[in-house]
């Protein structure tokens, strides 16, 4: 009885064993993580603090994480998304600066179709968050203007792995169109002393396409080295506004690099 006991006591510990160092593999997540820094130039209107288009730089940061879920049979991924960026423009005068800057988040859920190897589709939406400022160093009485809105979007893009002269390349394209959502929108003419009176939930407003057209492009490369990926890519931001009798830009051109982690994340039972 013990000669068949001590079989038995090692074959379930075995068994276990492979189990617990199976399911790991089965759950894993395939998991893309990418910085990346960019520089270009840009174009604000304000029409609050001034009514002349102001040009010059701007410098920004990206950090993107996707990762596969297990929605829809794995076809739904996860996106998220943080977005800052810093500008200094000047009107065309040269007289006056706004300096400003903006931090946003976004997370997105699209759904992945792959018609043909190597190349991927996927659509799906994303809500985001977006805080800012504008600072006119010549304005006296509102010298800034506060920048609030929070969206919810449409998300659509395409993925194509490649090889060129034996190096593995992707190429990333990604479109972001805010459909409706809330922003902060002082009415004209009012100071924020009078906003800190009235309360600012008087100026938040119900944003689309109609008052807040807006749109963001993503356009990268991936060149697959041998222990590290790098990126680079175009940046194209547009965000705008126009109500209350005030009018409201931001279009920036950036190039973007940095690179690219590619890990899985594994999950225990």
């Amino acid at each position: 009885m013990k000669r068949l006991l001590l079989p038995a006591l090692l074959l379930l510990s075995v068994s276990s064993f492979a189990q617990t160092e199976l399911e790991p593999v089965a759950e894993r997540k395939p998991t893309a993580s990418s910085f990346l820094l960019g520089i270009g130039g840009t174009n604000q209107l304000d029409t609050y603090l001034s009514p002349m288009e102001y040009t010059g730089t701007q410098v920004s940061f990206m950090t993107q994480s996707e990762r596969m879920t297990h929605l829809a049979n794995r076809h739904i991924s996860f996106q998220s998304t943080f977005f800052g960026a810093y500008t200094s423009t000047d009107n065309p005068a040269e007289t006056a600066t706004y300096t400003g800057a903006r931090l946003a988040y976004d997370a997105a859920w699209h759904y992945n179709y792959s018609p043909f190897r190597n190349f991927n589709l996927k659509g799906g939406a994303m809500i985001g968050t977006d805080l800012g400022f504008l600072y006119n160093d010549r304005n006296g009485n509102n010298p800034a203007q506060g920048q609030f809105s929070m969206d919810l979007s449409l998300s659509a893009g395409a993925d194509y792995s490649f090889s060129l002269w034996k190096l593995p390349m992707q190429a990333h394209y990604q479109a972001d169109l805010p459909m409706v959502g809330l922003m902060f929108c002082p009415e004209f003419g009012e100071s924020y002393y009078e906003i800190s009176q009235n309360g600012v939930g008087h100026d938040i407003i119900f944003a689309h396409l109609g008052n807040a057209l807006s749109l963001r492009q993503l356009l990268t490369l991936d060149f697959c080295l041998k222990r590290i990926t790098l990126r680079v890519g175009y940046l194209c931001d547009i965000r705008q506004s126009n109500a209350r009798s005030l009018k409201y830009h931001d279009i920036s051109h950036s190039f973007m690099f940095g690179f690219v982690r590619h890990f899985q994340l594994m999950k225990r039972k």
